[in-house]
């Protein structure tokens, strides 16, 4: 229980090349509960890619990643036409898989013409496991997140692609943020979103007792949901304490640090060769 309550993903001595061009290189870390880390770096560092193999997504050349037993994960899904055929309040119950998978169980046990004594079991049992879920309470528990994210009522049992695109990205930013997941992975989870809804998912992020691990270029939203931040540089990740300004101010400080620390050693150079 000791090992659960400290780490939750653990990387180790991941390397990731594609041809010669090596993305990591050997990177160990890890991502405690209870905090919101802001993967930050230059374009083509790697930022994204990182999310993909924390994911399972992309499988390092070399290294594992290492996530505590039972802990449930949930991606911001990029791809706005990936659930079409699906109604808007289907698509967020999809976020959860195990429990959208006793869903689709259970309706189709309760579908049969012929029900059996062995289905009436088999519905039992995925009953209480629906039940423990909170099963009992996820459309209503989905048709608020929708809400909170500015997505009315009216569109809920539309399907996913006769609803406006600006639309789309709150619904699949609901997929990713229901049920209350251990592991929420964010790649540009600001990206279409306006003013109130960014303001709206800041203040959910900050009461968030999970593990966030997010990509954004929003350096104010950034300061407002990290706690800390890792920083992909140099085919390494390092991770600081605090959010993106405190991260800004202590490196401009570590790099002025070391020009001056350089500049004293030319010096020294210069004088030692008169």
């Amino acid at each position: 229980m000791l090992f659960r309550s400290i780490i939750m993903i653990s990387v180790n001595n991941v390397t990731l090349a594609y041809g010669k061009r090596v993305l990591f290189d050997e990177v160990n870390i890890n991502f405690t509960k209870g905090n919101c880390y802001g993967i930050i770096g230059a374009n083509g560092a790697g930022k994204s890619t990182f999310l993909k193999i924390v994911s399972g997504e992309i499988e390092p050349n070399k290294g594992t990643i290492d996530i505590t037993p039972g802990e449930r994960m949930a991606v911001l899904n990029q791809n706005q036409f990936a659930f079409d055929d699906q109604t808007v309040l289907n698509t967020v119950l999809m976020g959860h898989k195990k429990l959208w998978k006793v869903m689709q169980e259970r309706d189709a046990i309760y579908a049969k013409e012929d029900f059996s004594e062995e289905d009436g079991m088999k519905a039992g049992e995925l009953e209480n496991e629906f039940g423990e879920m909170g099963g009992y309470t996820a459309e209503s528990d989905a048709a608020t997140l929708l809400g909170e994210l500015g997505v009315s009522e009216s569109f809920h049992q539309s399907l996913m692609k006769d609803i406006p695109t600006n639309f789309k990205v709150r619904v699949l930013l609901a997929q990713a943020l229901f049920g209350n997941p251990d592991i929420l992975l964010l790649d540009e989870p600001t990206n279409g979103l306006d003013i109130d809804t960014i303001s709206w998912l800041e203040n959910f992020l900050a009461d968030y007792e999970n593990i966030v691990l997010v990509v954004s270029h929003d350096r104010h939203f950034l300061d407002a949901v990290c706690t800390h931040i890792a920083d992909v540089d140099r085919q390494k990740i390092k991770i600081f304490t605090g959010n993106y300004t405190f991260w800004y101010e202590s490196s401009q400080l570590m790099a002025r640090q070391l020009n001056d620390k350089n500049k004293k050693v030319e010096e020294k150079n210069k004088r030692k060769q008169k």
